[in-house]
């Protein structure tokens, strides 16, 4: 006979107590990781030349236009940089996503607020946004064209005053700014470097309000920039108009902020003169500018950096304020050059034409250590 074989009937024994607990640790950790954070993480984004085209099918376009106007053919890059941002005014990305940012030397991860204000809603973000791209297309068009000798006048007017601000009961919609504290405005960005650089001091800003100039005076308040210090503001939103002698088109589409200005007004006058600004090189830059030819900082530079090298870019053209943050982040390959204005910029582009880039160029090595 043979003899009986055992065999298992699916008894169940019951999880010991330490085991439940550290599953439901396990879980829990995982559901925290999956909530959203307060943080916002910068990452490199699209590249745009603006010598070239963007968009799709019967979409696809030049980015810069100059119908009637004697154009010139050239050749190499101009690339404009772009910052993607994960998080909305909702909330930032998950906790699983932030830790694979912090181990993305490419990835900046930020306070949420320092991208999107306490209080603002999503659609006044991409408003926000989108008006700060329009002015610096504005201020791009007006340089180019002051620095090749076609001066451009410009004005300011008030579109908006929230309540409770600095400017609430003292400017109203519709007023065109035309000085502010002895600072002759012609374009946002002209307006915004004026209140910056007065700081929270009272200002007397001459206005025209329904054809009439008048006087006011405005102290603006400091307001939480969301890096842990603050900046002037008064508390408006406004729009610019410029009055070029001929037609300038500037056209990208899902892009926003004011930061592609620099290489807009290269762009423009790379077309608007014989021969290539660039020397046939791949260029990239950013920074913000004003009709007057300044150039500002910007935010994400690291990234930007990091997406100019990874498109093809062997010399960049940053501004000198965020020097600070280029020292040490610079990639492999990439020659970096601090400028302050338009003007320098098109200095260092004919030097490198000329010679080539490497050693001699101005570094921001260089600059922070005379600063320091």
């Amino acid at each position: 006979m043979q003899a009986p074989r055992s065999r298992s009937l699916g008894a169940h024994t019951r999880p010991s107590r330490p085991t439940l607990i550290a599953g439901a640790a396990i879980l829990l950790v995982f559901v925290v990781a999956l909530l959203p954070s307060p943080y916002a993480v910068e990452q490199p984004g699209p590249v745009y030349d603006t010598l070239g085209s963007a968009g799709t099918g019967k979409d696809r376009a030049p980015l810069i236009s100059i119908p009637g106007r004697t154009t010139y053919p050239t050749t190499g890059r101009l690339d404009l940089l772009t910052v993607s941002v994960l998080g909305s005014t909702t909330g930032g990305p998950s906790w699983f996503d932030l830790a694979e940012a912090w181990l993305d030397p490419s990835k900046a991860v930020i306070p949420l607020e320092a991208v999107f204000p306490q209080g603002q809603t999503q659609g006044q973000a991409e408003q926000q946004s989108a008006q700060e791209m329009t002015g610096s297309q504005q201020s791009a068009i007006a340089a180019a064209l002051t620095q090749l000798g076609d001066p451009v006048k410009g004005t300011v007017a008030i579109e908006k005053v929230e309540r409770g601000s600095a400017a609430s009961g003292v400017l109203q919609e519709g007023d065109v700014v035309t000085s502010y504290d002895g600072t002759a405005i012609g374009d946002a960005c002209s307006l915004q470097n004026a209140v910056i650089a007065n700081g929270t001091k009272a200002a007397t800003i001459l206005i025209s309000r329904a054809g009439a100039s008048m006087t006011v005076r405005i102290t603006p308040r400091p307001v939480a920039d969301g890096t842990g210090g603050t900046r002037p503001l008064l508390g408006v939103s406004t729009s610019a108009v410029i009055t070029p002698p001929f037609t300038v088109q500037l056209k990208i589409d899902d892009v926003g902020g004011p930061s592609a200005g620099m290489m807009f007004a290269l762009g423009i006058i790379d077309k608007l003169t014989p021969g290539a600004i660039t020397g046939g090189r791949h260029v990239a830059g950013t920074g913000t500018i004003c009709g007057d030819g300044q150039v500002g900082a910007i935010g994400g530079i690291v990234q930007k950096m990091s997406a100019a090298r990874a498109a093809g870019a062997t010399l960049f053209l940053a501004p000198a304020d965020n020097c600070d943050e280029v020292v040490g982040h610079i990639p492999d390959g990439l020659d970096v050059v601090p400028v302050t204005t338009l003007s320098n910029a098109v200095a260092t582009l004919d030097e490198v034409r000329e010679r080539g880039p490497g050693p001699g160029l101005p570094t921001c090595a260089a600059q922070v250590s005379s600063a320091g």
